[in-house]
């Protein structure tokens, strides 16, 4: 989907490995735009004006009857609100149940050798500061581009991505939005096909 009536307010590229935030305004657009393919983005999202409201993946997933975040979701906040609305989506299969990677998890799953590798919740936790927030404002997060298949016995994995080079997901924020990424370091499992890579954000202005 293009926007040509629409002012392009940012266009941002994430490095590898790297965090990011900013402010979704209501009515505004926010794109994620996998550039190279196979590149996890893990999202935070907190109501910009009172942070204590924020993403929740049970409401999510209860409101949507699916264990998936595509075209028509309503991302919703712990207190039932409607945070921002999928409007456009060329992947499919968002993750929003296994959560993000950390130091001490890495240790569990693949050893302790992996204990100083970076890791999401670091990075999360390094953008948080920004706005006076902590370990405390830590909440649940989406995982966009990360394929997480839900077997017929309920066990689920942690597969390669079926996102391709410039797919993206495109969001419409329903109130002012914080959303906080962190480009994916994980280099023990498929999230990232091994590979950690960029990803592209941009902020359209309100149709």
């Amino acid at each position: 989907m293009t926007r040509p009536n629409n002012l392009m307010l940012l266009d941002h590229i994430i490095p590898a490995h790297a965090p990011w935030s900013g402010v979704i305004k209501k009515g505004q657009y926010f794109r994620i735009i996998d550039t190279e393919g196979q590149q996890a983005v893990d999202t935070l999202f907190y109501n910009e004006h009172r942070t204590d409201e924020r993403y929740s993946p049970q409401d999510t997933l209860l409101a949507q009857n699916m264990a998936y975040v595509s075209t028509g979701t309503a991302i919703m906040s712990n207190e039932g609100n409607v945070m921002l609305t999928v409007t456009d989506d060329t992947s499919g299969l968002h993750d929003t149940s296994v959560g993000c990677c950390s130091r001490e998890a890495n240790v569990v799953r693949f050893g302790e050798h992996t204990r100083y590798e970076h890791a999401c919740r670091e990075n999360f936790l390094l953008e948080l500061a920004r706005y006076g927030l902590n370990k405390r404002d830590l909440a649940p997060n989406l995982n966009f581009f990360m394929c997480v298949p839900v077997q017929p016995d309920g066990t689920i994995a942690v597969v390669d991505g079926v996102s391709k080079p410039g797919n993206h997901i495109e969001m419409r924020a329903e109130m002012d939005v914080l959303c906080v990424i962190s480009n994916c370091p994980q280099i023990n499992n498929p999230c990232n096909g091994f590979d950690p890579t960029p990803v592209r954000v941009q902020i359209w202005a309100a149709a």
